[in-house]
């Protein structure tokens, strides 16, 4: 992004040129607006990204503490390897439903391809690794691919590996103009039964009417919740429990849907008791819920608690503002003439008149007596000892119970004033409340992602800045509701062929839970928008630090970020385009701060990811070997800097100096020396600390010299040369 550097004059200058040339220049200041309202949004995207997911249930005191959204770790298995541990992990209570189970078995048998079709949440994915492993044996290494365009990449691919067993988990469908059709996949068939290989697909209950897929699909069915609870129990340590409270317990199993839901039961059960497997069963939750939608609600006692559901934890005083928001736009719904919210089913209730005058702090908790209370935040300003009280749910599973009834028993008449209200937070609102906004549209999607899809994040994902992180925020809170693939599937179609706010918004979704899942798919998509405009190239650079940023604590795919960043230079031509961008992105990442510290996000990785040293020197020695030479020099220079009062990393500036000496020939270290003793002369790193630690960077490899440079002899630079530059800073 460029500075606006000549301010009036560049005006004047265009008052004289040409009318098309003016026109392109107030095209490019609409790009660099444009980009730098991205820019803004991405610092919110960061401050979401700090916030620890502290959510306080009951009366607590929250002082030191800070409500918001932490950087979760994905709950599922990502594409990649799967070890027979993790197998053994995820089917350590598994049990085979019937008869579907064996059907599949035996359609995988004879053709080495099944699709498990069903609901989500129905044991699908665990069912595909069952029968993987039954028929490829305990010890198999299975391989999991992305659930987009799998099945393209994997037709088309020579290297089906033999005996190897093959998993797509929430299969979405193909995304590009020549998606796979039946002949290409009765090839791929031929292929894995030719290679003795299997392949498992689980996808939704409509697979089966794509062409490609109709012959091979199995409906997949739950297995018994109380077979499934029984042969927990057989596995976990036993917990005594009376007769009437047990068959109590198991009446309330046998209307769970979810395998996962049994499975925490007992295992709950187990570790802490029984009244803590009845809370995990949401045992008085529902029928609290329930109760109080049944009868029909007034609209007094509806909207505040619909409010609540999107807005759980923002202060009180926020909440009650923009509850007053939403009476406003369901007045005006039904002055418009149609149906009251509270009458919508004809039952008695009123209508809203009055309700603003009528409402109390008091009588609101005192209705939802059992589903509501009160905790205290830090304010959002941060000052010391500053609290806020806040309203919140009695248990996490509150808030998904309101949602469900209010998404199964109310239509238009209430869903219509809602959308707008929560559109106009969606554009209006603070960080924190469209935070929460995102995370209640995220549960939404569960019951109604049609509607979610078309109505709010469409619109959104092309809308302000504001906006369009919102949706962004939903897209990443949809993976903790098991709708990662969808997500995934409305991020691809934001991509290609859909604007450049659409794309923008789709490289911010990706910097979250969606990109640590979908890893390979979250950095080819921010790479192929890295070659398109400026804005959209902007953006997807300032994603893929970011995805670096939050990735931080987790070593592995902070390696697997800087290798694709090392692939991709090794495979771009010198001089190309291609070349230019992605050593513009590497510098840019090594000039990015961490995700909680001001210190670089190169010394974070320095101290906590040893593995990672080999591969930023490599990154290094590329970019000072390119026109951001000094960029890079300055980068580095900081990097030593915050590096020199600790000892304990003295061993891998070491490394990182052997790393990047290796990258180089004989002329590209010597420009390094020079660069850096030049940098070093600067006031702030001319300080004998920094100085040293550069000697151990260049020091480490001193007398050796480079095997495609032996012929030329000479010496290399002595590191002795640095300039014994007075003055400087202490620290």
């Amino acid at each position: 992004m460029r500075d606006d550097a000549n301010g009036p004059s560049e005006a004047g200058e265009d008052a004289r040129e040409p009318h098309s040339e003016r026109d392109g220049g107030h095209e490019q200041r609409r790009e660099r607006d444009a980009s730098e309202e991205d820019d803004r949004g991405y610092d919110d995207l960061r401050r979401v990204h700090q916030l620890v997911n502290n959510n306080f249930y009951g009366v607590v005191d929250a002082t030191g503490a800070a409500f918001g959204f932490g950087a979760t770790g994905a709950h599922r298995l990502a594409p990649g390897t799967i070890t027979p541990e993790q197998m053994d992990r995820a089917l350590r209570f598994y049990v085979p439903p019937q008869p579907c189970f064996d059907m599949a078995y035996v359609a995988l048998l004879d053709e080495a391809l099944v699709v498990l079709t069903g609901q989500d949440n129905s044991g699908r994915g665990a069912g595909a690794l069952a029968l993987l492993r039954k028929i490829l044996g305990r010890d198999a290494r299975l391989l999991s691919l992305s659930p987009a365009d799998a099945l393209a990449t994997l037709a088309a691919s020579k290297d089906l590996k033999p005996g190897q067993g093959y998993v797509i988990l929430d299969y979405v469908g193909e995304t590009q103009l020549d998606a796979v059709q039946a002949y290409e996949i009765a090839r791929l068939r031929e292929e894995l039964l030719r290679k003795g290989s299997f392949l498992v697909i689980t996808a939704g209950p409509l697979a089966d009417r794509r062409l490609a897929l109709r012959d091979h699909c199995v409906p997949w069915q739950t297995p018994d919740p109380l077979e499934l609870f029984d042969h927990c129990r057989r596995e976990l340590p036993g917990v005594d429990i009376e007769t009437e409270v047990e068959k109590e317990l198991r009446e309330r199993i046998a209307e769970q849907r979810r395998p996962k839901d049994v499975v925490d039961a007992a295992e709950v059960l187990a570790r802490e008791g029984l009244e803590a497997a009845r809370d995990s069963l949401r045992y008085g939750h529902r029928e609290r819920v329930q109760r109080l939608f049944r009868p029909a609600p007034a609209a007094a006692d509806l909207l505040p608690l619909a409010a609540l559901a999107f807005l759980e934890g923002t202060p009180e005083r926020t909440f009650e503002k923009e509850y007053a928001a939403l009476t406003s736009h369901v007045r005006d719904w039904e002055q418009s003439g149609e149906t009251s919210v509270a009458e919508s089913d004809g039952s008695p209730g009123g209508t809203l008149g009055g309700t603003v005058a009528q409402q109390s702090r008091f009588r609101w908790r005192e209705r939802a007596v059992g589903l509501v209370t009160t905790g205290y935040r830090i304010a959002s300003s941060g000052d010391t000892g500053r609290r806020e009280r806040c309203l919140l749910f009695t248990a996490p599973g509150v808030r998904e119970l309101v949602i469900e009834e209010l998404h199964n028993l109310y239509g238009y008449e209430l869903w219509y004033p809602l959308r707008l209200w929560l559109s106009d937070l969606a554009r209006r609102g603070d960080l924190d409340t469209r935070t929460e906004v995102a995370r209640g549209v995220a549960i939404l999607a569960r019951y109604a992602l049609v509607e979610v899809d078309e109505q709010l994040l469409k619109v959104w994902s092309d809308g302000l800045t504001s906006e369009r992180v919102t949706a962004a925020l939903v897209l990443q809170f949809m993976c903790d509701e098991d709708l990662a693939s969808q997500a995934l599937h409305i991020v691809l179609g934001w991509v290609d062929r859909s604007g450049p706010g659409r794309a923008v918004t789709a490289a911010m979704a990706l910097t979250g839970p969606l990109g640590a899942l979908y890893r390979l798919e979250a950095l080819n998509q921010l790479w192929f928008l890295m070659l398109r405009g400026e804005r959209i190239a902007f953006s997807a650079r300032r994603a893929l630090v970011l995805l670096l940023q939050t990735a931080e604590q987790d070593p592995e795919r902070v390696l697997f970020i800087l290798r694709y960043l090392r692939t991709v230079i090794a495979k771009s031509a010198p001089g190309s385009r291609e070349r230019s961008v992605v050593l513009g992105t590497v510098v840019q990442l090594l000039e990015a701060d961490g995700l909680q510290t001001s210190e670089p996000v190169t010394v974070v990785l320095l101290r906590s990811v040893p593995d990672s040293v080999r591969h930023l020197g490599s990154l290094w020695a590329d970019v000072l070997n390119s026109s951001n030479r000094s960029r890079a020099v300055r980068a580095l220079c900081r990097t030593l800097d915050e590096l020199k009062d600790d000892p304990a990393v003295t061993g891998a500036v070491r490394e990182l100096g052997e790393a990047m000496r290796n990258a180089m020939n004989r002329r590209q270290w010597a420009a390094l020396c020079h660069h850096l003793s030049i940098a070093l002369r600067h006031p702030d790193y001319a300080i004998p600390g920094t100085r040293q630690l550069a000697q151990v960077l260049l020091g480490s490899l001193r007398g050796r010299v480079p095997a495609d440079s032996r012929s030329r002899g000479g010496s290399l630079v002595s590191i002795t040369a640095f300039p014994s530059t007075r003055g400087g800073r202490s620290k």
